[in-house]
């Protein structure tokens, strides 16, 4: 809970999402946060010294983008005065910046905090095996042509074989299961059809095409890479997408039973989102617009084995806090990590067994409106750049609330190694 002054979000760019399509994408990660945060700084009223500090999330920095937060600070103008640091929290690595952040103006050590996070998985690193790392040190410790030759004759083929940094970081070490396995535990949990799957994915696409043909992504800039070459939208829409064309895709993660594919779960993508929290002193001081209020937060923890549920764990005791019911909430972003998921998540809230046994609750917590949900598009239609998504979906819900003249929002996501966080967020008349 976020005990304190009051936390104004005032503004949020993001930049489009582009899908990983096997080799690296046009920007790293710091390169990506300042076109995406160049903008934002611009159309403020004041300068970016005035930033009392800037924190980011980010799973997967290069290895050249240590504290990947302070580069981004000091690129985008930031004084050298202005401390900045990187947070880390898996799937919501954003929205713990930007918790990070209204904790810090709420008990005043801030005023002015820029926010969110940024990842390129298609630059996820390649590393080499272990067995590979002892050769090297063997042969580096040889110091006679004849040694070398010698350690030479020991290097083995297998020593060749990389260790891919992304998928290993979609796996969990403690149950020994990919993240899409943990989602089909919720699948045979709560006996989900493949065709409701898909039809939820499909259902995700449509709302993307829509939402960008009706210009309802107010917070999308253009970024340009260092060849000049521009991006102004996400690229891993697909408007061609049929129930019969998902149909056709094969399980990924349970090949034989499974119900989990590659068109119903999230794209693996690079993408940056970035937002201006202030307290009412800085509103006031340099007059500042007002998207909302962050009012709440929560995090949570469950079974690793179906963290896909994390959302439920996260906004029960956030919503009965607040003595808010459902029908209290006007629209809702829950990360679409898979479709599966989001699915459960609503089961989970409709079933009163669960509720009862997990959720500390007397009854089922109630039905989720699916038409005040991701309405807009989620993660399988638009991507999931980890250390990105809680920021992306926070500012987005804060833009439906403004275009649709609503009042209250919950931002959640599903973290990897059995967690979940949420955000409550109000639009303001002050």
């Amino acid at each position: 809970m976020i005990k304190g002054r009051p936390v104004y979000i005032v503004d949020g760019t993001r930049s489009p999402f582009l899908k990983a399509r096997g080799t690296p994408g046009p920007f790293n990660a710091a390169d990506l946060a300042v076109e995406t945060g160049k903008p934002l700084l611009n159309r403020l009223p004041f300068s970016a010294d005035a930033i009392d500090e800037v924190i980011v999330g980010c799973v997967m920095p290069g290895p050249n983008e240590v504290n990947i937060a302070r580069i981004i600070a000091l690129r985008l103008g930031c004084s050298n005065e202005t401390p900045a640091w990187t947070v880390q929290r898996n799937c919501a690595s954003g929205m713990q910046a930007l918790d990070s952040a209204a904790r810090n103006i709420a008990q005043g050590d801030a005023n002015l905090i820029l926010a969110g996070g940024v990842e390129v998985m298609s630059h996820a690193p390649i590393l080499l095996n272990e067995q590979m790392i002892i050769w090297l040190a063997e042969f580096g410790r040889a110091r006679t042509p004849l040694k070398k030759i010698a350690a030479l004759s020991r290097l083995r083929p297998a020593y060749l074989k990389p260790v891919i940094g992304l998928i290993c970081g979609l796996h969990d070490p403690v149950v020994n299961l990919s993240m899409g396995q943990t989602a089909e535990n919720l699948v045979y949990q709560f006996d989900l059809k493949r065709r409701e799957i898909d039809h939820y994915a499909l259902a995700s696409h449509q709302r993307l095409a829509d939402a960008q043909d009706n210009k309802h992504l107010e917070e999308l800039v253009t970024v340009y890479d260092r060849a000049g070459k521009f991006y102004e939208n996400d690229d891993g829409l697909r408007r061609e997408s049929t129930m019969e064309s998902l149909a056709k895709l094969k399980p990924v993660f349970d090949r034989k039973y499974g119900k989990i594919t590659a068109g119903n779960s999230a794209q693996i993508t690079d993408g940056c989102a970035l937002l201006m929290l202030a307290s009412e002193k800085a509103v006031n001081q340099h007059k500042l617009p007002v998207l909302g209020h962050l009012c709440d937060s929560e995090w949570a923890a469950l079974d690793p084995a179906i963290m896909g549920l994390g959302p439920v764990h996260a906004m029960t005791p956030l919503l009965k806090r607040q003595r808010l019911k459902i029908d209290d909430i006007d629209y809702w972003e829950i990360n679409e990590a898979f479709a599966a998921q989001v699915i459960a998540c609503k089961r989970a809230w409709a079933d009163s067994k669960y509720c009862r046994q997990h959720l500390h609750l007397r009854t089922a917590f109630g039905e989720l409106d699916e038409s005040r949900l991701n309405i807009d598009g989620g993660s399988v239609s638009i991507g999931h750049p980890v250390g990105a998504s809680g920021a992306r979906i926070t500012l987005h819900l804060l833009e439906v609330l403004k275009r649709t003249n609503s009042r209250r929002g919950i931002a959640s996501l599903c973290i990897g190694g059995g967690q979940g966080g949420a955000l409550l967020v109000e639009r303001t008349n002050d």
